[in-house]
C-alpha cells in the first residue's frame, strides 16, 4: 500500500492526478457543466437510467445557492451541455429549458444547502444499487474497491415513496453528513463529491460493489477484510483525489465516443 500511495503522491506533484486549479469562474462553470453532461452520458452507457428516474447535480461556482441538473424526460444517453438546467434553492429554473424533476430538487437542494463541502451529487435507480438497498444494510468490506466506502457511507432507512417532501430531503442530507455516500433503503444509491468526477466515480464503483456483494453472498459466505486493512485501503482508494482520478479514463472515452455531448 505504501508503494501505491507514493505513486499517487508522485503523480500529484507532476500535475497528472489532480483536478485543474486557478480557473476563472467562467472556465470552472464550463468545466463543471461539461463533466455533468459527460457523467450523465456515462450513466446512460452503463445502464443506470430507468425511465425518467435519476439525476446528477453540480453546484454553480459563482452562485453557490444554484445548481445545475439534468432536465426530467431527457435521456441520459442524449444529454448535452445545452440541455442542463440551472436551479436555485427555491426551486426556480433560472437558466435552461425543460422540466425540473421534483425528487431531484427535493433531494439535491437540501444536500447543497446543508452541506457546503458537497459540489456534486449523483442518484439513480441502478439495478444492483436498488436491489442491495432492499436489504436495509451497509456494504461490507469484501473487496478492495468496496473499502472506499468502509465507515464512509450511511443507511437511510426511512422510505416513504418518491422523495417529494422537503423534510425528507432534509433528513437525507442530515443522515449523509460528511460521508461520501448513502444507501437509500428500498430506493437506490446516492453519492457526493467535491467534483462531478468524484461523485460519478463513487456511484459507479458503489453500484459494482453492490453487485459484487450480492454475487458473493449468493455463492457462499464471503470473507470480510479486517477493519485495520479496510481503513488503510480506504485511505488510498477512497480519497477525494482518487475519486477524481478514477473517473478520468471514463471521461476520456465518453468524450471520444460521443463528442456531441458538448453541444
Amino acid at each position: 500500500m505504501a508503494e501505491a500511495a507514493n505513486t499517487i503522491i508522485m503523480n500529484q506533484d507532476a500535475g497528472t492526478a489532480m483536478p485543474p486549479r486557478d480557473q476563472s469562474v467562467e472556465e470552472l462553470r464550463a468545466e463543471r457543466k461539461l463533466k455533468l453532461a459527460a457523467a450523465l452520458r456515462v450513466f446512460g452507457k452503463f445502464g443506470f437510467d430507468e425511465g425518467v428516474a435519476g439525476h446528477i447535480t453540480v453546484r454553480d461556482p459563482e452562485h453557490l445557492d444554484h445548481f445545475w441538473v439534468n432536465p426530467m424526460g431527457r435521456s441520459f444517453k442524449q444529454m448535452r451541455v445545452s440541455d442542463l438546467l440551472c436551479v436555485d434553492h427555491e426551486g426556480k429554473v433560472v437558466e435552461g429549458k425543460g422540466l425540473l424533476n421534483g425528487a431531484a430538487y427535493t433531494i439535491h437542494s437540501q444536500i447543497h444547502m446543508a452541506l457546503p463541502h458537497v459540489v456534486s451529487a449523483a442518484h439513480s435507480h441502478s439495478l444492483y444499487g436498488k436491489a442491495f438497498s432492499s436489504l436495509g444494510r451497509l456494504l461490507d468490506p469484501l473487496t478492495q474497491d468496496a473499502c472506499a466506502f468502509y465507515d464512509d457511507h450511511v443507511l437511510f432507512d426511512d422510505f416513504n415513496g418518491p422523495v417529494l417532501d422537503m423534510s425528507e430531503g432534509e433528513r437525507i442530507a442530515a443522515a449523509l453528513g460528511h460521508k461520501k455516500a448513502a444507501i437509500l433503503q428500498n430506493h437506490g444509491l446516492l453519492t457526493v463529491g467535491e467534483t462531478v468526477d468524484e461523485a460519478a466515480w463513487w456511484f459507479i464503483t458503489m453500484e459494482r460493489s453492490c453487485q459484487a456483494q450480492l454475487l458473493a453472498e449468493a455463492a457462499g459466505t464471503p470473507r470480510v477484510i479486517p477493519r485495520e486493512h479496510a481503513l488503510g485501503t480506504r485511505e488510498i482508494v477512497g480519497s477525494h483525489q482518487a475519486g477524481w482520478f478514477q473517473f478520468q479514463p471514463i471521461f476520456d472515452v465518453i468524450m471520444a465516443e460521443q463528442p456531441d455531448l458538448k453541444g
